[in-house]
Formats: structure tokens, C-alpha cells, sequence
């Protein structure tokens, strides 16, 4: 019985390309595509702090009516040094909330 010596080429050269491939889709799982620090909508825009969006989601529900465990801050964006738009949804009401830094809520708006 003689045994064949395996020919080198095409089927080393599949297996080759087939750990090319492996690798190549393992690397590219551990790449990230997050968006560079400069880039993300938080550090674009100067959001309203946690505790403003809080009073304003407190002042939404009581505008509304709304449970407060049904309230919650969506959007915020600041207007100027002193002041924050707070976007609520008040169970499924939209409101426009106007807090300043202090914490004193200006206005609470359907939007």
C-alpha cells in the first residue's frame, strides 16, 4: 500500500485563506466604533445637568398630572450661561421645561 505525500498548493492555500479570514473577522469585533470624545451629541452640546433635568421632570409631572414614576427627561440643551431647555415626557405628554442654574423652573410648556 503506498501512501500519497500531500501535494502542497490549492488546499494549503484554502486553509491559509480561511485563517486569514478568521483573523481578520476576530479583529474587527474588537474594534470599536464609537465616535471620537469631540463627536458625541453629550460633549457637542452643553446638556443640562442631572439634578436641573430632575426638578424639571418633578415640575413636568405636576404640570401634567402625570405619575411621577411615568416622567422622564429626554432632551436637555443649555440657551445661554444661565439657563437649560429641558425636554419632558410627561406619559406620553411632551413638555418644554425652562430651569436656570439655580434650579428655579421658569416654565413648563406642552410641547
Amino acid at each position: 500500500m503506498q501512501h500519497k505525500k500531500p501535494r502542497p498548493g490549492r488546499s494549503g492555500s484554502v486553509a491559509a485563506a480561511l485563517a486569514s479570514v478568521a483573523l481578520a473577522v476576530a479583529l474587527s469585533a474588537c474594534a470599536t466604533s464609537d465616535p471620537e470624545p469631540d463627536q458625541r451629541a453629550r460633549t457637542t452640546l452643553n446638556t443640562a445637568p442631572a439634578d436641573l433635568q430632575l426638578l424639571c421632570a418633578g415640575a413636568a409631572a405636576e404640570a401634567t398630572g402625570a405619575p411621577g414614576d411615568k416622567v422622564l427627561p429626554v432632551s436637555s440643551r443649555q440657551l445661554d450661561s444661565q439657563n437649560y431647555q429641558v425636554e419632558v415626557d410627561a406619559n406620553g405628554q411632551r413638555t418644554s421645561c425652562i430651569v436656570d442654574s439655580d434650579g428655579n423652573v421658569k416654565s413648563v410648556q406642552p410641547v
